[in-house]
């Protein structure tokens, strides 16, 4: 199983984000020139976040995008579902309805706790974190 590029992208971008969380908006142009990513592209992974409530637009000369939500209120598993929805690995992990096995199978309950393991793990990863660590990973290069 791989996470989509838009997950991947939107990590970035929120990570970015959280970096500068104190300052003034970031204009995507600027976003986008930093983390090697298309301009539509972004607007397009921006858009789910920002229905959501983790980020907003100022609008004017010095406008762009502020995280809404504090970065360490913000975790890895919140984007991912912001971009992707479920993270279930089949689809009778969410819903029992959808496959007529689902209260005989055996891997059904793997595959619940593999959701629950990574939930676990990416909500254990606030922006917070990643910008910490971002911040320490460019130190050391």
């Amino acid at each position: 199983m791989q996470l989509s590029t838009k997950v991947r992208y939107a990590a970035r971008a929120m990570v970015e984000l959280a970096s500068s969380y104190s300052s003034e908006p970031i204009q995507l142009n600027d976003i986008a020139c930093k983390q090697d990513i298309s301009v539509k592209y972004l607007e397009q992974i921006m858009a789910p976040l920002r229905a959501r409530g983790f980020v907003r637009t100022q609008k004017g000369s010095r406008g762009g995008y502020h995280l809404a939500v504090k970065p360490d209120e913000v975790t890895l598993y919140d984007i991912l579902e912001s971009i992707e929805g479920s993270i279930a690995p089949v689809a009778c992990v969410d819903n029992d309805d959808s496959c007529e096995r689902a209260n005989k199978c055996v891997t059904r309950s793997v595959w619940m706790r593999l959701k629950e393991a990574m939930k676990k793990e990416l909500q254990n990863q606030t922006l917070a974190d990643l910008a910490r660590d971002q911040k320490n990973l460019n130190l050391e290069n």
